[in-house]
């Protein structure tokens, strides 16, 4: 990454809050925001089901030609494959689990490591996710580590599906984010965890506001000079 590019990486667990306040830091600073379970999603629709199967040679391929870029700022950057918007068919629960499982392919998350550092390399952005810290961009110029108690994190989550109208078993809802932290931490490859120089900010108590406003703190004129370098 060049000097005039700005990387800015918010890691965490399931439920912190770093979708939000990764897309209004990236609107802020007038910068791309990199949504990397999108390009986990487009990944697993190209490959359709079973792919999470496949030897790793035959995922290789299948992924090499399928290219990303970004285009907008914020919470409105668009994110495309091969040209082409990745839309709401990435979204479906089927979708979801075939993304989750190929995550754990080393094929896949190197694969994903490697387009995303050319992300980076093409402008500034804020790159949210759960290894950008550590394994993607170590060299990032601002790296924040977002977490909260898992109570927290489950009583977030049925308070969005109800406003959703969709049924919100808190206690469901807290046996998985506790199953998911299990699985993220302790994998093999790419464990979630705070990067060494990373700011690590407790959400537990603090709304979205009191989260933007420290991470902002730590965000001096010198990074925002590099982030209208893009």
């Amino acid at each position: 990454m060049g000097e005039t590019r700005l990387v800015v990486t918010i890691d965490g667990p399931a439920g912190a809050g770093k979708t939000t306040l990764a897309k209004r830091v990236a609107a802020a600073l007038g910068v791309a925001y990199m949504d990397t379970g999108a390009m986990f999603r487009v990944a697993a629709l190209r490959l359709g089901p079973g792919a999470g199967t496949w030897p790793g040679p035959a995922i290789r391929e299948a992924l090499s030609g399928l290219t990303f870029s970004l285009r907008g700022v914020g919470a409105d950057t668009e994110l495309l494959a091969c040209g082409e918007r990745a839309g709401d068919e990435i979204r479906t629960e089927e979708v979801g689990y075939l993304a989750s499982t190929l995550a754990t392919r080393p094929e896949v998350r190197a694969f994903m490591r490697d387009a995303q550092r050319d992300l980076g390399r093409r402008g500034s952005l804020v790159a949210e996710g759960r290894d950008m810290g550590t394994v993607v961009f170590p060299d990032a110029a601002r790296k924040f580590f977002l977490d909260a108690a898992p109570e927290v994190r489950a009583a977030r989550r049925a308070a969005q599906l109800a406003a959703m109208g969709r049924p919100a078993d808190q206690a469901a809802i807290l046996a998985d984010i506790l199953r998911r932290d299990e699985q993220d931490r302790n994998r093999a490859e790419a464990p979630l965890r705070p990067a060494p120089d990373a700011v690590i900010v407790d959400t537990s108590g603090l709304d979205v506001d009191g989260v933007f406003a420290a991470i902002m703190d730590r965000i001096g004129p010198r990074d925002r000079r590099s982030a209208g370098g893009a």
